[in-house]
């Protein structure tokens, strides 16, 4: 079975600030919501467990499987869009004139500029990893977890589920929860 969750709460998510690849810690409201996960999600087994090299989920990975015997992996794959430029820019959604704002009001319409990632550039590094990875380990019968983030877990919850890019947002997990994904990828 595959599942995945995102990280817990940091200081920027408090403020709405956009993290992408800057490697912001988890803040103690995001400690406590991963032991409380860890204890909410006790009875699911997981064979494996793959996590973004940020910090801020793998911290909630280790908190999460803490006392379990589960391999932690960071794969560089599942590390957060690359926002370019909009890193560390607050309140993206009070500012139509941005670029960015596009990802996440016309999600399907967005065009990545100064430095940021596209979306056919996140979703190929996502399907690589689920095609090359998760897939053999799902033939295999594991138990797997993701460890990610916001936009990294809505393309793989995008291409597992065939959702469309317009509909991109309506996977949103929110912080440390976990959803299941199924047991094979198609």
């Amino acid at each position: 079975m595959l599942y995945i969750i995102r990280h817990g709460k940091t200081d920027w998510n408090a403020v709405y600030r956009l993290q992408g690849r800057s490697d912001i810690p988890l803040n103690e409201e995001g400690r406590q919501m991963a032991r409380e996960a860890a204890k909410k999600y006790a009875g699911i087994h997981f064979d494996i467990c793959y996590s973004s090299p940020l910090s801020r989920a793998l911290e909630t990975a280790r908190i999460l499987l803490e006392g379990r015997n589960v391999p932690i992996i960071t794969d560089e794959r599942l590390l957060e869009m690359c926002f370019g430029e909009f890193e560390g820019a607050e309140n993206c959604f009070l500012h139509p004139e941005w670029s960015i704002y596009k990802f996440f009001k016309d999600t399907e319409n967005y065009v990545a500029e100064n430095g940021a990632e596209s979306l056919d550039e996140l979703f190929e590094r996502t399907g690589d990893f689920l095609e090359k990875v998760v897939k053999k380990d799902l033939e295999s019968g594991k138990d797997i977890l993701i460890v990610g983030h916001g936009a990294m877990n809505n393309s793989i919850v995008s291409r597992v589920r065939h959702i469309p890019r317009k509909d991109f947002w309506t996977t949103a997990i929110p912080n440390c929860e976990l959803i299941e994904l199924g047991d094979k990828i198609q």
